[in-house]
């Protein structure tokens, strides 16, 4: 399987990456099938340059991007953004039943020990 995805140079303390096709299995600064960016993520604003057609090629005949390059793909306009889901509470009605049976336990609590006294 192929995967677009990032290939570090540069010095060390001072990355800059190539975006690469590359085979899977390959180790991350190993063996590629072709160099079809560039990021260089300490200039402000981070560059990235990226030859759309030749990305787009790969992607149709199967080669999966990571998840840091799709980002950077969406930076370009090459593919929409990615859509992450979050573990905040969609809405205000299901938060309030949990609070409700919280509240609920402990003076259900205090009143069954008043009881057996």
């Amino acid at each position: 399987m192929l995967k677009i995805r990032l290939r570090r140079t540069g010095a060390r303390k001072k990355p800059s990456y190539r975006i690469v096709v590359a085979e899977s299995t390959a180790p991350r600064d190993g063996k590629y099938v072709e160099i079809i960016g560039t990021y260089d993520p300490l200039t402000e604003p981070a560059t990235i340059k990226i030859d759309g057609d030749r990305a787009k090629h790969w992607i149709s005949v199967g080669a999966q991007p990571t998840e840091r390059v799709v980002k950077l793909m969406a930076r370009e306009g090459l593919v929409p953004a990615p859509v992450y889901k979050t573990k905040a509470v969609e809405s205000d009605e299901a938060a309030e039943p949990v609070a409700a049976a919280t509240t609920a336990e402990p003076v259900a609590a205090t009143a069954d020990a008043t009881e057996d006294e």
